[in-house]
């Protein structure tokens, strides 16, 4: 009985702790298929690691290239509310950097919306895609 009821309770602290995780919205990767781009995003706890970029050390996130090492680092996130986050961005030789919003729509949708600075771009065929001011991401 005893352990039934020690079962119990650690299964219920269990479920809260992996339910809040899930609630943060600007933690996870967001995804783009029209692009192939993607976001790994930590808000809160700042803890990505840029792949290849480790010199930058822990991050609010990134965006990235499916298939390719060129990235944006995220440099500064500001969560306003828990639809709305500020952005600043740099491309990965320091060269250019933006601002941006990322607004979530619903729990997948969210939208990246480049405000002031540079053009997001990214490599593509050996060349170098412009992407919209305005990008729709879906979380995975």
């Amino acid at each position: 009985m005893k352990k039934a009821l020690l079962a119990s309770v650690l299964l219920a602290i269990a479920a809260v702790a992996f339910a809040q995780d899930e609630t943060k919205a600007f933690k996870g990767y967001l995804y783009n298929n029209e692009y192939d781009v993607y976001l790994r995003i930590d808000f809160y706890n700042e803890s990505i690691n840029v792949p290849g970029n480790e010199l930058y050390g822990q991050l609010p996130g990134y965006l990235g290239k499916k298939n390719n090492s060129f990235c944006w680092p995220i440099t500064a996130a500001k969560v306003k509310d828990e639809q709305t986050a500020e952005l600043s961005l740099i491309n990965d030789y320091g060269s250019e950097d933006l601002t941006a919003t990322l607004t979530r729509q619903n729990d997948t949708l969210y939208v990246l919306r480049q405000d002031k600075g540079s053009t997001l771009k990214v490599p593509k065929d050996g060349k170098w895609q412009k992407l919209p001011k305005s990008l729709p991401f879906t979380r995975r």
